[in-house]
């Protein structure tokens, strides 16, 4: 079996977009200048022939603008060499050749009669006279008496030209005056510059690919780093965390991730613990039940009746600790529905429900007058679960208070019963599922209410506290930040722990 062709690494892929982006620019401007100075060496060469040539005079038919090969228009010669001064063809090139001194990279002939005559006799420019392909050109292209300009790609190379016929009254001979450039030549100078440019253009593409390289692996370890936290985390150790450097963003992507890994690591231990106090609170009704099962006689009515009893009452126990782990599982996932709430109407409404409740003097002793955000339904029910745990634990015909109250640091829904009170050294478990104080307080229930107004109060930014109530017994308070307070920090459930024992 073939294997899978592995794709780009990131580090490979961000290098090659920066050495694609940084090829295209150099080729670009390279490109650019390169036709900028052709274009201007290009114009300069026209504009020496064009100069060049106005010492000279067309007497072919009067005078005669210069025409390029191609049909475009050039200067018209002025007379500098006059004529008038010649009485023939032949002398007239012969002077303009020998005064006429071509420079560096040019070339001059005078054509009689279709065939090279006169060449200069200096050696700073280059000779044409056997370029026999020119010179059929320029005698084709100036066979109607029209001076020419053109361009000739021959053995000699590309030669930028101007050929200009002469005749005179009297002399049947033809001339032609020949002015050339060698093109590559002149050309030279822009195209070493371009060569040494495209030299220092590899060497720059192969700078930026080694440091580029480089810098794309410094900014791409977080990831890296990342992928072996991801790969060496497990449900037995989800500890590896990544140590953030900088301000960038890559540094808010690693603080992110450790966020995230806190969150799932506390989540992990949530579950982890809520699995095994269920297992444990699970095999006290199970074992009740089958140890009675296992001794029960069949043949006595009385004896199948009790055992009945006992296992539908274990039974209902079970039914009634599987409710209570949904709802603490659906507060904990954050299911509230937050809404404007009014305190006063709020306290109003747990006074009524909880007048209901009997052997217990109820009494409410504060009302707040204000209106706080949070989900009326689910702070209701934590309100009601600290009162039904403060009516467990206080004496029958015994008085207990509640009430609310809302200032600048924010609202406060509290319940103080008058029963034994639960000692410093407790509080901070009584939060925790499954776990209640030992001695008086340990009565019937699943041992969930408290984890359950605990879990509503933190998913309302705030939290449940328990302090001593005067004359004694326990006072319950919830504590629930004003909509402009800033809601607290995300904390492991290991730092929770931390905190309330601190604050025990």
């Amino acid at each position: 079996m073939a294997r899978p062709v592995r794709p780009l690494s990131a580090r490979a892929r961000i290098l090659g977009a920066i050495l694609a982006v940084a090829c295209i620019g150099l080729a670009i401007v390279g490109s650019v200048t390169f036709l900028v100075q052709r274009e201007r060496v290009l114009n300069e060469v026209t504009d020496r022939l064009d100069t060049q040539t106005e010492r000279l005079i067309t007497v072919a038919g009067g005078e005669q603008a210069p025409t390029d090969a191609s049909g475009s228009g050039a200067t018209t010669a002025s007379e500098n060499l006059d004529v008038e001064d010649f009485t023939s063809v032949q002398d007239y090139l012969y002077t303009a050749v020998a005064r006429l001194v071509p420079a560096r990279n040019e070339a001059a002939l005078a054509i009689i009669d279709g065939k090279a005559r006169y060449r200069p006799s200096t050696l700073s420019g280059f000779d044409i006279s056997g370029n026999q392909q020119l010179i059929d050109r320029v005698v084709a292209e100036t066979a109607d008496g029209t001076s020419r300009t053109g361009t000739a790609v021959t053995d000699q190379g590309s030669l930028r030209y101007i050929a200009i016929p002469v005749s005179m009254a009297g002399d049947p001979q033809t001339g032609i005056y020949v002015r050339a450039i060698d093109l590559g030549a002149e050309l030279s100078p822009v195209t070493a510059a371009i060569t040494t440019y495209s030299l220092a253009a590899i060497v720059m593409v192969g700078a930026i690919g080694f440091v580029g390289w480089f810098v794309a692996g410094r900014l791409l370890s977080p990831i890296r780093d990342l992928r072996d936290a991801a790969d060496a985390i497990t449900l037995d150790d989800m500890s590896p965390r990544l140590a953030p450097q900088g301000n960038d963003d890559i540094s808010d992507l690693t603080r992110t991730v450790n966020s995230m890994l806190d969150r799932l690591e506390g989540s992990v231990d949530v579950q982890r613990q809520l699995l095994d106090d269920v297992r444990h609170e699970l095999k006290t009704p199970i074992t009740i039940v089958r140890g009675h099962l296992e001794l029960m006689d069949p043949s006595d009515a009385a004896d199948v009746a009790s055992t009945r009893e006992i296992g539908i009452a274990e039974l209902d126990r079970m039914t009634r600790l599987v409710d209570d782990i949904d709802l603490l599982a659906t507060v904990e996932g954050d299911g509230f529905t937050m809404t404007e709430v009014d305190l006063a109407a709020l306290t109003s409404r747990i006074g009524e429900l909880v007048a209901v409740i009997p052997g217990h003097a109820w009494s409410v002793e504060s009302v707040a007058d204000g209106r706080i955000e949070g989900d009326s339904d689910r702070l209701l029910q934590a309100w009601l679960q600290l009162a039904d745990n403060a009516a467990k634990y206080t004496p029958d015909g015994g008085r207990i208070e509640l009430g609310s109250s809302l200032d600048a640091s924010g609202a406060r829904l509290w319940v103080a019963d008058h029963g034994p009170g639960i000692p410093p050294a407790s509080r901070h478990r009584i939060f925790r599922r499954f776990d209640r104080a030992q001695g008086a307080r340990s009565v019937g229930g699943s041992g969930l209410g408290l984890a359950i107004v605990d879990a509503i109060a933190k998913g309302h930014g705030g939290l449940c506290q328990v302090t001593d109530t005067p004359g004694g017994g326990a006072t319950f308070t919830i504590h629930l930040p004003l909509p402009t307070a800033e809601l607290p920090a995300p904390v492991r459930a290991g730092d929770v722990v931390m905190q309330r024992e601190a604050a025990g």
